[in-house]
Parts: structure tokens; sequence; C-alpha cells
């Protein structure tokens, strides 16, 4: 009986759930047959389901001991698998609409999923698009099966060149034999690691939102592929409720904005992505970095300056030639044989140099350079996206140079500089990202096991201490060293990543920089890369749709208009515009021959937050008819009056 019982359990495996409690199966077991033993309405929502930290198809077999979490639409992780899943229905639908079509590649993506195609030239319509979501419908409520099965190398290469897809045997080319999985959804065959749903019938809400051009593996000199973009949810409110979300976003567009606001443009004679700022906005984006140049001057920062570009060797003393080379503007060959310089694509060298101007001390340190500086990066066309990517691009870059003692203290301080203007700007929802190395492929990053780990240790820590949300993000490293990403939530609900720091113990090891220790020895400092805004173009653009164009007062470029009802009181207005200039406060006179009302409307969609109407009465008696955007008239003010508000709505945005 023993030997029985010991036989038996050799088959049965554990499985830890979520809350530590621990379930036992027989081995084989999948995710979803866990959800069922636990309800058949958990099983119902059930879409994939990690396993010991990698995410699963909930209908595979798990053969040993493993920690599973259930995932449902509510887990990231969920809707990655709903709309990596949707990406194969969309594609199983197309081939049987256009027989003949060829597949590049279907990811999901943060909202949704998108799938490059080739369709032989046939121009693909928004009428097709409508066709093509029926299609899908159709085939979802089929409770198609997503099938995984694993195949080598040389069967996956016969079906696609049966297929002829030039695209698929590329893919596969590139794979080791063993690693490679197909995945089946009906008449449909893709290749593909998953994971994916169980079935279609989760697919209840299907809306496929536009179509681009994609050059295959975003090579300028491939072929330009047909990509399809959608999204899906399985209810149809869900999705009512994205398109109105969607319609939102659209008035709130960056570029839409800056254009109709006055704030920045683009030149073709100028150059794709590189963005000219107009007066306004030039304005808006002066008083941001006053702003935290009054933050970095109470916390001890020194500004310094450096040239646009530099000679290539420092870029590959630091390691940026060999990472980013291809991905920089070319360099400058100068008319001495063999010397070349390139385009700034990182400040941090530089301040390297600046370090290393003049011997350094313990009692120095810490020593925290701050620059706004421009940097260049070629990224691709079909890449850049308004201010958000850009080829020339300014950082609000600052590096710190400290003694590792001083290294936890020094990023708690930067923290609290995140936090501040976050907290200024109306940004409440984020969290903090430990970016650290992916400990798989280590060759990706340059610097000892142990810098890695006291560096990222300290990011830890540091962020534990500030009690910060934190996600933890494998592989989302810099090259030289592990960082904190904050991740923000706009109005609308959509996440950027504004912000960084990060631990570098390895550019002082290959810039060679020291500092003379209380023993009279030499010692290496530590240093932190630092961006709060990330880039002002970037930042301005997330500003411009969080805010929808309506800036807190203390940062819009103009405050005030004043509206003269009529010509007869447009010098009235300017004596007004004049006093409140010289209690610096920005106000523009109106002094068109124009109705009132257009005035009005005008003022209001260039979101000026206060509008003052100046006529007979208002002349007479030395005031102003108030009215604020949005919201209307606050009825009559004396000039002294309104300037205190002014001062005291200012001053409250700012504490």
């Amino acid at each position: 009986m023993h030997t029985y019982f010991r036989t038996l359990l050799n088959y049965m495996i554990n499985i830890t759930l979520p809350d530590n409690s621990v379930r036992q199966y027989p081995a084989g077991t999948t995710a979803m047959q866990v959800a069922l033993s636990i309800s058949e309405g958990l099983a119902r929502n059930v879409l994939a389901a990690k396993v010991d930290g990698q995410v699963w198809d909930a209908t595979r077999p798990i053969a040993q001991d493993a920690r599973v979490q259930l995932l449902t639409w509510n887990d990231p992780e969920g809707k990655s698998a709903m709309w990596h899943s949707s990406a194969h229905l969309m594609a199983e639908a197309i081939e049987l609409l256009y027989p003949g079509v060829k597949f590049g590649i279907g990811p999901d993506i943060e909202n949704g999923f998108y799938y490059d195609m080739d369709f032989g030239g046939k121009q693909i319509t928004p009428e097709d698009l409508t066709k093509i979501e029926a299609k899908m419908l159709e085939l979802a409520r089929q409770k198609q099966q997503y099938i995984r099965r694993s195949v080598s190398k040389t069967e996956a290469l016969d079906y696609f060149t049966k297929k002829n897809d030039e695209y698929k045997i590329e893919l596969i080319s590139a794979l080791q034999d063993g690693e490679i999985t197909f995945y089946e959804t009906g008449e449909f065959t893709d290749l593909c690691r998953g994971p994916h749903l169980p079935d279609t019938s989760s697919i209840k809400a299907i809306k496929l939102l536009n179509i681009a051009g994609a050059y295959w593996r975003g090579d300028e000199k491939r072929k330009m592929l047909t990509r399809i973009y959608g999204i899906t949810f399985p209810k149809a409110k869900e999705l009512e409720e994205y398109l109105v979300l969607l319609e939102e976003a659209k008035k709130r567009d960056h570029r839409k904005l800056g254009r109709e606001l006055e704030l920045f443009t683009f030149s073709q004679k100028v150059g794709q992505g590189l963005p000219l700022w107009l007066p306004k906005g030039a304005q808006l984006r002066e008083r941001l970095e006053n702003f935290l140049k009054g933050l970095q001057r109470k916390a001890g920062y020194l500004p310094v300056i450096t040239p646009h570009i530099g000679n290539v060797e420092l870029y590959k003393t630091s390691g940026h030639f060999q990472k980013y080379g291809k991905d920089s503007f070319q360099p400058i060959n100068t008319p001495i044989e063999g010397e070349q310089f390139m385009l700034k694509p990182m400040n941090c060298p530089h301040h390297c140099e600046i370090y290393n101007a003049k011997p350094r001390s313990y009692k120095d340190l810490p020593i925290r350079f701050a620059e706004f500086g421009t940097v260049y990066r070629y990224e691709q066309s079909g890449e850049l996206h308004g201010l958000t990517r850009v080829r020339g691009f300014t950082q609000d870059d600052a590096h710190l140079f400290c003694r590792p003692d001083q290294l936890k203290a020094e990023f708690m301080a930067v923290i609290d500089i995140v936090l501040h203007i976050f907290r200024i700007l109306d940004f409440k929802d984020y969290t903090a990202q430990i970016s650290l190395r992916d400990p798989e492929n280590k060759e990706k990053y340059i610097g000892s096991d142990e810098n890695w780990e006291k560096a990222e240790s300290a990011i830890i820590e540091a962020s534990a201490e500030k009690g910060l949300r934190t996600t933890v993000e494998l592989g989302e490293a810099a090259f030289y060293g592990p960082k904190l990403d904050f991740m923000v939530k706009d109005a609308l609900g959509r996440k950027w990543q504004l912000g960084t720091i990060q631990v570098d113990y390895n550019l002082p090891e290959r810039f060679e920089l020291e500092y003379t220790g209380s023993d009279n020895q030499k010692y290496r400092p530590v240093m932190i890369h630092r961006a709060p805004f990330g880039s002002m173009e970037r930042f301005v653009a997330v500003l411009l749709e969080h805010t929808a164009g309506n800036f807190p007062l203390w940062l819009t470029p103009d405050q005030v208009i004043v509206l003269p009802i009529s010509e007869k009181y447009v010098d009235y207005a300017k004596k007004v515009a004049q006093v409140l200039d010289n209690s610096e406060i920005r106000a523009l006179v109106d002094e068109r021959n124009e109705k009132t009302g257009k005035k009005i409307r005008d003022a209001e969609l260039m979101k000026v937050p206060y509008m003052l109407i100046v006529g007979e009465k208002e002349e007479a008696d030395g005031t102003v008819s108030v009215r604020k955007h949005s919201q209307g008239d606050l009825g009559t003010f004396s000039l002294s009056d309104f300037v205190s508000l002014i001062i005291e709505e200012t001053k409250k945005q700012l504490e």
C-alpha cells in the first residue's frame, strides 16, 4: 500500500496560487482546469495564465510544481493575450477574404493589435475594414480553439515555402530548431510563440481602427507592407466607451493643439523630426525650464553648457557609438584625415569630461551638473510622430557624481524633485518602473555583475523608502545601468514614460573618473543620470494632451486677453494691458474690428484663461468685466483686485 501511494504522488503536482494556498493536481493539468476546480464563473473569465512568472496558454499542460496566476481581462497580460489572439483572428479573416495574402508580424500593442501584410498590390480601403470586421465576428462566434503545436525547423520552412510566404521564411530562418511553435485557429496557421486565448468566444466586440504603411522589419530599404490596426473587447459596452475616449484623444492630439495654439511647427525644408518652436511655444518651454532651474538651484545643481557635437572617440569611450551608432546621424568628416565628429546623441559623456577638468576631493562630492542639452538621434521616418518622436530634442539632463555612501540619499532627493513636478502639473496617477538588467542576456550591457548588483539594490531600496508604487521590468535597463522610470497616466488613462533616474557605476570606469578620499587614495565616484521631464518636446506633447491645452495659469503663454467692445476703447484696453504687464501678468489686446461675441469665441478657442471686456462704463470706473475660460462671467473687478486674483491663483498653483 505504501508503494502504491508513493507512486500516485509521483503523478501529482503542487500548484501555488497568488494567495499562497497550495492545491494538488495530476501532472499535465492546465491552468483552465485549475480555474474550473475553483469555480465555473472564474473559468469563463480566464484568458491566459502566468506559470512561474511566464505567461502561458490557459490550455497548456503543467508538468511540474508551479506558481500559477489566472489572468483575466482585468490583468494587463490578459488583455495582451486577447489582443494577440485577435491579430490571428484578423489574419484568418483576411486570408479567407483575400486568398494569397502574405503575413509579416502581428503583435499585440498597448491598446489593441496590428498585423503587417502583403496584399500583392491590392489597396485596402475603409470599406474593406468593415468587411473584415464582419468576418472576424462570424469566426469568433464559432468558438474556434487556439491550438499550440511544436514543429521542427524543416517542417516550418516547408509549410511556408508551400504558401510562398517569404516573410515567415525569413523569420523562421533566424530561429533555432526546437524553439519553433505554430498556432492553429480554424483554417489559419501562424508562426507564433503565443500565448493565446483558449478559443475565440471571448472576443465579442471588434473595431479595426486604421490602415497604415510599414516597411518590412522597419527597414526603409525593404518592401512597404499594409499595416491594419484594431482593438477588441469582451463586451460591446467597453468598445463603445473606448471609441468615445478615442474621439476625445483626437481632440487632444498635441499636433492639432500645437497648430491651433501656435506653439510649434515642422518644415520639410528644415527636415523631418526637427521641431520649430513658435514664440508662444518657446515662452511655454522657457517657463518650464525656469521652473526646473529654480528647483535645481535650491537643490545645489550647477549649470553647464556643452557643444552640439563631439569627437567620435568620446562616444566610443562611453559606449554610445557601439550601442547606438546605427541610430545616430552619420559621423561628420573634417578636413583632417581620420578626424570625425558626431551630432551629440547623449549629454553624459560631455559631463564626464567636465568632471575630469580638474582634480576632485571626497569633500567636493556630491557634484551635480545640469544642462538643458539638445541631442540628436536618427529615428526612422516611419517612427516620427509630432513632438513625441523626433530627431532633435532637448533633455532636462543632469548628472550627479557622488561617493557610494551618498548614493541612496542623492537618489531619493531626485525622486523628490520628480514627485514635486508631478504634483505641480497635476499628474496624480503614476507608478515607478524599476528597470533592471535581463539576467539571461547580460552581453547587452557593460560593466561587472558586482556593480550592477550594487546599482540595482540602491534603486530598489530608495524606491521602497520613498513608498513608491513600483513594478519591476527585467531587460528594460539602460546598457550602462539600471533605472527608475516614472510611468504616468494622463487624463484619458493613457500611460506615458515621463522622467527617469539611472544609477551608473560603468561610465565612471570608462572615463576613469576619480576623487581623492580622506585616506589620500583614489576612488571612483558613482554617477546618477536624471531627467525629470525626459525631453522638453515629449513632455510638452504629453502635457498638451493631458490638459487639452488648458495649461495652468502660471504656465500658459497668454494669461489674459483684453477685449475692447469697440475701437473707441482700444486705448483703455492698452492701458489695462500695461498695468497687468507691470505686475508681470502676460496680457494681450484684441484690437480687431469684430463683434465682442466673436472675440470671446476666438479667445475661448485659444484657451486664454481670462478675458477682460472693457467699454464705456469700465473706462469711466477704471474697472474690467472679467470672464473666465469655459466658466463664463465672474463680474466686475477693479484692476488692483484683478491683479491680486491672478497673483493669488498663480501662487497657489505653484505651492
